[in-house]
């Protein structure tokens, strides 16, 4: 479960696997605004204020205050959905 405030992590895997081109113009906007609300979120809270489920939650999605590839990221690029 996600803390409050942030993006559920339901929401982030099915908008993550849903390709862009699949999405409507107002989805396509709406999830890149969460994403980017809970992004900047991620980075204002410091780790030691997270929940554990959210820290793992983070360095997952890639929104954590380190400087990695995501491993959603990593997964959807090794099966060729990625942006690289």
């Amino acid at each position: 479960m996600a803390d409050a405030g942030r993006q559920s992590f339901t929401d982030k895997m099915s908008s993550s696997m849903k390709p862009d081109t699949q999405k409507s113009m107002t989805e396509s906007m709406g999830d890149k605004m969460k994403g980017m609300g809970d992004s900047v979120a991620s980075t204002l809270q410091p780790e030691s204020q997270k929940s554990t489920t959210q820290q793992v939650g983070d360095s997952m999605s890639g929104n954590s205050n380190e400087n990695q590839d995501s491993m959603m990221n990593k997964m959807k690029n090794a099966v060729g959905m990625g942006d690289n």
